[in-house]
């Protein structure tokens, strides 16, 4: 036979392309090569060497001839190493050695020179677009990817460890089972835990709200006085995953090639990128516009320390994000859309120094500094952020006098109650908390007792609100009445609603 093709995927960030190699073998041609056409990158134009090396290291015989490898469809770029299995198969389909047809069958992996197969990463959301598109296709892929691929139900996958294994399998020498699909179980990962923070009650309420309703927060204090400490406790109170949310985020970790040996991810995502991140590091990009933290927070937490401290335009391109729940990626030759909904915890000292209004110590900044330090985060920035606290430093009197307030569990397990409740309200919005309500939605669920609508009126005009922080103050006011038991929204509610918002300062 001279001719082969063989079925295979490609990804453009989480979106499957199907792709087939064709191969055509000159066996009258004087030079013996293999060319590599169809718009491959480096790694691709590489694989010929690689699987030269493997074929005959696994006993396999490369077919004689000028080799032509063509990757259609032509105009769309490949990347990876996960071709090197497909092009493998069809040379040797087209040697012969392959005995069977190929039709059933969508192969990708990285191959050894030895023949072995090796992980690749992006498996999880092929899968899924093959579980979508054709449920009648078989799978093979490296034994590497069995745990990724165990989360996947109703299409035939198959895992080898080498090339010799993958052929007596298909001429049917070799008998093996589909990989078995795991019900994942979805946990609250090992975090530390809310009872180990003395006082603070009043930020540890607001990160309560936070977490029922999946609202953005930011921890204002002078050093010391545990914004970080709380800020890692936030994911111990929130609630376990879905399994849609789970298969979302382990998605994008797969893309990433960060996925671990576990297969899904089921605890949520806890970010902390450092102060000197880039742009790309946060929001994503790239010559591979592979995700960035944002997208890896997705159902999680994304905490950013120090955030006057970043960059000017990482905390402004943060905003799109904020609004839309994802991001799109755009470059010369591709443009890819990830998706990043988290929840945006936020800790900053209220000066340079940390010092700023703090009884104990005095500040050293200038009037100049403290004014450019708050204000490098604009107006519009501070309209996406739900919930504000500030936190005071606690005296090593008052500190020791404090007991021990409630745990995570105890504290988790009403925000479950609060979560479950707008998981009732919002399903025919096809959202899941009360932080991801639209305006629109927001006018259509909200009921307020005639008291509190005069209070919101007289707040607005007193605060100088904007639009997008009257529905700001109105969506944690329908999770403080989730968490309270309350339908209609009462002065008391709309009360605690507004204690979180910005207070004025005489800086600004």
């Amino acid at each position: 036979m001279n001719y082969s093709n063989v079925k295979t995927v490609t990804l453009y960030g989480l979106q499957m392309i199907p792709v087939v190699v064709e191969i055509d073998v000159d066996k009258k041609a004087v030079i013996y090569d293999i060319d590599i056409v169809g718009l491959g990158d480096t790694v691709v134009k590489e694989s010929k060497k690689r699987v030269k090396s493997a074929i005959k290291n696994s006993g396999f015989k490369v077919p004689n001839g000028k080799i032509v490898v063509n990757l259609a469809p032509s105009d769309v770029k490949k990347e990876g190493s996960y071709l090197d299995l497909p092009i493998a198969a069809g040379l040797l389909k087209a040697n012969d050695v392959i005995s069977k047809n190929l039709d059933e069958f969508v192969f990708f992996g990285e191959l050894g020179l030895d023949g072995s197969l090796r992980k690749v990463r992006g498996v999880l959301p092929i899968l899924i677009s093959l579980q979508k598109n054709d449920k009648n296709l078989k799978v093979i892929l490296p034994k590497e990817n069995e745990s990724e691929a165990s989360v996947v139900e109703g299409i035939d996958i198959y895992v080898m460890e080498n090339l010799n294994e993958m052929v007596r399998f298909i001429n049917g020498y070799v008998e093996k089972r589909p990989v078995k699909f795991k019900v994942p179980q979805m946990k609250t990962g090992k975090v530390e835990d809310m009872s180990d923070i003395k006082g603070q009650e009043f930020a540890k309420r607001a990160a309560e709200v936070a977490a029922a309703g999946g609202h953005n927060i930011l921890l204002m204090g002078s050093p010391g006085c545990g914004k970080t400490m709380l800020a890692r406790r936030i994911p111990g109170i929130l609630p376990p995953m879905t399994l849609n949310e789970a298969i979302e985020t382990t998605m994008i970790y797969s893309v990433s090639g960060l996925l671990n040996d576990s297969g899904l991810i089921i605890t949520r995502p806890y970010r902390s990128p450092h102060h000197t991140a880039s742009s790309t590091a946060i929001i994503g990009g790239g010559t591979q516009a592979k995700p960035g933290e944002i997208s890896l927070a997705h159902n999680g937490v994304l905490f950013l320390d120090e955030f006057p401290e970043f960059r000017r335009d990482v905390i402004e391109a943060l905003r799109q994000p904020l609004e839309d729940s994802e991001v799109t990626i755009s470059r010369a030759k591709l443009s890819v859309t990830y998706p990043s909904r988290f929840m945006l915890v936020l800790a900053q000292n209220p000066c340079p120094c940390g010092w700023y209004g703090d009884d104990s110590r005095e500040c050293t900044c200038n009037w100049n500094e403290i004014k450019r330090y708050n204000k490098k985060i604009s107006g519009p920035m501070e309209d996406r952020i739900d919930i504000f606290v500030n936190m005071p430093r606690i005296e090593y009197k008052k500190y020791r006098d404090f007991e021990s307030g409630e745990t995570s569990e105890k504290i988790r397990k009403r925000v479950e109650m609060a979560r479950r409740i707008q998981l009732d309200r919002l399903k025919k919005y096809g959202i899941y908390s009360n932080g991801q309500l639209s305006h629109k939605m927001l006018e259509e669920i909200i009921e307020m007792e005639i008291p509190a609508k005069l209070l919101l009126e007289n707040a607005a005009d007193k605060m100088k609100l904007t639009g997008r922080s009257i529905d700001k103050i109105l969506k944690v006011c329908l999770t403080i009445s989730d968490l309270e038991g309350e339908r209609v929204i009462s002065p008391k509610i709309l009360a605690e609603a507004l204690q979180y918002r910005k207070k004025q300062n005489n800086y600004d």
